[in-house]
């Protein structure tokens, strides 16, 4: 077997799988994104839906069934979630998968664990109809003090704890939309103060330094997402530590409807590595996605065309054996030694109703875990 000495797998957790007081007023006490999985159906002959969970439909909050993903992750090679968190002006949403059900669990030590600012707009996407424009219930931007507010509970709550990931010895915190950062704090200036009063904080809360990492990408996918185009300045100046992609569908357009070849994507994606690490200045650390099928989060009566997320193409073939070959890639990339740490990102622990999960079903298992353990094998910490 071989051992997963240098190379940091962390798998984005996407956590709107328990109850939450917000789900509740919009959709109803008890809501959870389960009740979308539970209704998907077939858009096209032979679409595969709905998928089943293994394990059920379980509370994430809950530690103990937390326990059994973190087990299930460093059984297999990963070393660390990065929890899709979300705070807005007025607090948090969705932060009990991670305050109640990670830092609770009583393993919690075998996995290390991040935030990824997920500072988008929330929109009335679950399910999402065919008209646009969609309604905005919680707005992405945030105030100086929301900012302040949602970081000191970063500090407080997350940076001290042991199974915190450092990446080169910093604290890992990535934010998503980083334009969304930048209206919201008033101008790039305004941010690079912030981000550096924000880590004079943590500093001075004992907790060292921090490493900021920014997703980035090339094509629109939700509807308020954007570019900016003078990135590489906007980032030395706000002095970002490193960059990564969250799925490949930011930088690969899936224009086959409705579906795309997994192994198309895939190929070109692997490319991107090279290209990215050339195109920027910063360390850009790579993205294996396991697939793609938003088509949970449409109306299920209404018709299904190409009209933009999530009406849009399925990724076909994306099997444990192609996404095998998508792991083999990355560490061939790793392995030329162009950056430094050897991380690498994963979608998705659990997008289910994006169909991107590494959390076994009822048809193909625990298939995309065991691929990761064949090609990266387990740390000697988790063996």
């Amino acid at each position: 077997m071989l051992e997963m000495a240098s190379y940091e797998a962390a798998a984005y957790y996407f956590p709107n799988y328990h109850r939450d007081s917000r789900n509740a007023k919009w959709h109803g006490e008890g809501w959870t994104e389960w009740e979308l999985v539970k209704r998907a159906e077939p858009k096209f002959p032979g679409h595969r839906q709905p998928k089943i969970p293994l394990w059920g439909y379980e509370d994430e909050a809950d530690p103990s069934v937390m326990a059994r993903k973190i087990a299930a992750a460093a059984d297999h090679g990963l070393t660390s979630f990065i929890f899709d968190w979300y705070w807005y002006e007025d607090g948090p949403f969705l932060q009990r998968a991670l305050d109640e059900g990670f830092l609770q669990a009583p393993n919690n030590d075998r996995l290390k664990f991040a935030v990824m600012w997920a500072n988008h707009d929330w929109i009335d996407i679950h399910p999402a109809q065919r008209s646009r424009p969609y309604n905005i219930q919680a707005a992405g931007q945030i105030s100086e003090k929301g900012f302040v507010a949602a970081t000191e509970h970063m500090i407080r709550h997350y940076f001290s704890h042991p199974s915190y990931w450092r990446v080169q010895g910093g604290l890992y915190v990535s934010f998503y939309e980083i334009h969304s950062l930048i209206r919201g704090l008033g101008g790039i200036a305004a941010t690079a103060r912030v981000l550096r009063e924000f880590r004079e904080r943590v500093r001075a809360a004992g907790c060292g330094e921090l490493h900021l990492n920014v997703v980035v990408w090339g094509l629109q996918i939700l509807p308020t997402e954007q570019t900016i185009t003078n990135i590489h300045e906007v980032l030395e100046e706000l002095g970002v530590d490193s960059i990564t992609s969250y799925v490949w569908i930011h930088h690969q357009p899936v224009d086959q409807f409705p579906e795309t070849d997994y192994a198309w994507i895939r190929d070109r994606s692997l490319l991107d590595y090279e290209k990215f690490t050339a195109a920027y200045k910063l360390p850009y650390y790579p993205n294996v996605t396991m697939g793609w099928d938003s088509s949970p989060r449409t109306v299920q009566s209404e018709s299904f065309e190409p009209l933009g997320y999530p009406y849009m193409a399925t990724l076909a073939g994306n099997t444990p054996e192609a996404f095998k070959i998508a792991l083999e890639g990355v560490k061939s990339f790793l392995d030329r030694g162009q950056t430094s740490p050897c991380v690498f990102t994963i979608n998705a622990w659990n997008e289910w109703t994006e169909g991107s999960y590494l959390e076994p079903d009822t048809v193909s298992g625990m298939a995309y875990l065991e691929a990761i353990r064949d090609v990266f094998g387990t740390s000697k910490k988790n063996a």
